[in-house]
């Protein structure tokens, strides 16, 4: 069956709160702090929304629903997104056909957590059952030892070195330091990368990405809507997404885009050539490199070095994670799976401001969530193309 186009969509009014590294107040304040801005960016009232898409893993004990009376919305389509670094992804296809349908006229989709002290060991104690059951209780205390395997194995298996892993995050922090939200604002050489404390062999300080408290919005509505509120809107030209991919890998070296990359490129109309800029999802430095591969813009095995021989900076010949991305601006929880689709909607919106890629037009937005152990389940990647 012949998937619909997203014609008559677009996104919206992006927003994005200042980051911090910790935070006494709840996910709650930090995800009303994101609508807030998102709305008044928008001129609209909360009225105006009917209906919301919430990713967050820090709202416990409420959910969206909860959600909807603490912050007085009474949407008439509700969605919840528990897919981490896919989430962002998620929401715009869901969201785009609630609108398309006309199920609701105004989706506002937000993410957004916070970060208290100790609060991210005792979210990796029971993020997920196979985390609760075996492999927390071992000693397996979170991602870094996840990820550690992963890129060790990678190496081995394609000859990548930590040099080329480092002229990915040397950029993406070059990328943050012209971000005012960004929490990572020392810049950093490649030199302070490779001589930096080990944290899980290969994985040493800078491969990891640095929790923070903080949230991301933007809005879902007609082309229509974005015209009468004088609003730049973001086309949707193709998205896919995939769970579980591969399941028969011994290990992950390749994930859901590796499965829908034909499908992707063939909706959008366009391929890997056409794009201004670039948005992975970069808890770790492997992961973006997967995403580069399986998303046709090298062969497998070649990403590391691809990458390295090109200028990933906003001014470079590839911008890619114009904002610092995760590994330099921050990780606000479920936030991050947002991170790169917020800022691909004001670059290709022309509202960027200092991380602005001159010209940009055209933007991908890869997502990826949900590890378990020796692989992430949830896939997910949009192009977005700017409204003339």
């Amino acid at each position: 069956m012949t998937r619909r186009d997203y014609a008559g969509v677009v996104l919206a009014a992006p927003f994005s709160t200042p980051y911090t590294r910790y935070s006494t107040e709840t996910a709650h304040h930090w995800i009303a702090r994101a609508l807030a801005g998102c709305l008044d960016a928008a001129g609209l009232r909360k009225d105006a929304v009917d209906g919301l898409s919430v990713a967050s893993f820090t709202l416990f004990p409420d959910t969206p629903v909860g959600l909807t009376q603490h912050l007085g919305f009474s949407p008439r389509w509700l969605d919840s997104i528990p897919m981490g670094g896919a989430s962002g992804v998620v929401a715009v296809r869901r969201a785009a056909r609630a609108v398309q349908a006309g199920d609701a006229d105004i989706v506002a989709c937000v993410a957004g957590d916070t970060n208290q002290i100790d609060s991210f060991r005792k979210l990796l104690s029971s993020f997920s059952r196979f985390a609760m059951d075996a492999a927390y209780p071992y000693g397996y205390g979170g991602p870094n030892a996840m990820f550690a395997l992963l890129t060790d194995r990678y190496m081995t298996e394609y000859g990548a070195t930590r040099a080329e892993f480092g002229h990915l995050c040397v950029a993406q922090r070059a990328n943050a330091l012209r971000n005012p939200n960004a929490v990572m604002k020392t810049p950093l050489s490649l030199e302070d990368y490779l001589g930096a404390r080990p944290i899980a062999d290969p994985i040493a300080l800078f491969d990891c990405v640095m929790p923070c408290a903080g949230a991301e919005a933007f809005l879902v509505m007609s082309e229509d809507a974005a015209a009468r509120l004088g609003l730049r809107g973001a086309r949707i030209a193709g998205t896919i997404e995939r769970h579980n991919a591969f399941p028969d890998d011994p290990v992950q070296l390749r994930g859901g885009w590796a499965v829908d990359v034909d499908a992707l490129w063939a909706q959008a109309g366009c391929g890997p050539e056409d794009m201004d800029l670039v948005q992975t999802y970069d808890d770790y430095p492997v992961i973006s490199v997967l995403q580069f591969e399986d998303l046709g813009f090298c062969p497998k095995g070649e990403g590391a070095a691809w990458l390295a021989a090109r200028d990933l900076t906003v001014s470079g010949d590839l911008p890619h994670n114009t904002s610092g991305g995760q590994l330099s601006a921050g990780q606000a929880g479920a936030a991050g799976g947002f991170l790169g689709l917020v800022e691909a909607i004001r670059q290709v919106t022309g509202t960027a401001g200092p991380t602005q890629v001159a010209g940009a037009a055209r933007a991908l937005v890869s997502g990826f969530g949900m590890i378990n152990y020796d692989r992430g389940l949830c896939s997910g990647a949009a192009v977005i193309e700017g409204v003339a």
